[in-house]
């Protein structure tokens, strides 16, 4: 919940923030918003896969010590004239280890790899991802089938 594409509700309906101008202080006003820590990155080029809907803010300026993304500067609540391929991320620091936490139980491959599933809701869809020898990395989709799905969403415990 602390990583992922920005999306904010107007009007009742659900949008995206444009990566125009998008940078660490307006990130960082997010991960505010969340309880999520500090930002670490702000990810332009839907990084986190490409939203759905109305694109509601454009040009984002925050300072970065505002306490919600509203009381930034930017160019209006209203559809932009941006495509979804500009869709803004945030990376905050909320659910990182901290030095002296206990190591959690993930599920591991053999030699030490570990899987995660990223940029969707939940815990149990999205981007496959290994965390090996001390990198997080992609899985090609080459030969890639539902046999191949179905190992990863056992080993998650996803059913």
């Amino acid at each position: 919940r602390c990583a992922g594409r920005v999306e904010v509700q107007h009007d009742g309906h659900w949008g995206t923030v444009c990566d125009d101008d998008w940078e660490l202080p307006d990130a960082a006003v997010v991960c505010r918003q969340l309880g999520c820590g500090d930002a670490l990155a702000a990810p332009v080029g839907a990084w986190f896969g490409e939203g759905s809907g109305p694109i509601w803010l454009n040009g984002l300026r925050c300072r970065g010590s505002e306490k919600r993304l509203a009381q930034c500067r930017h160019h209006g609540w209203r559809p932009h004239v941006c495509s979804h391929e500009e869709d803004a991320s945030a990376i905050c620091s909320g659910g990182l280890l901290q030095v002296g936490d206990p190591l959690p139980t993930a599920p591991s491959l053999p030699g030490g790899a570990t899987l995660r599933l990223v940029g969707a809701s939940g815990l149990c869809a999205g981007r496959l991802e290994i965390f090996h020898t001390g990198h997080w990395g992609t899985v090609c989709d080459d030969f890639w089938g539902l046999a191949d799905a179905e190992v990863v969403c056992r080993q998650l415990g996803c059913g």
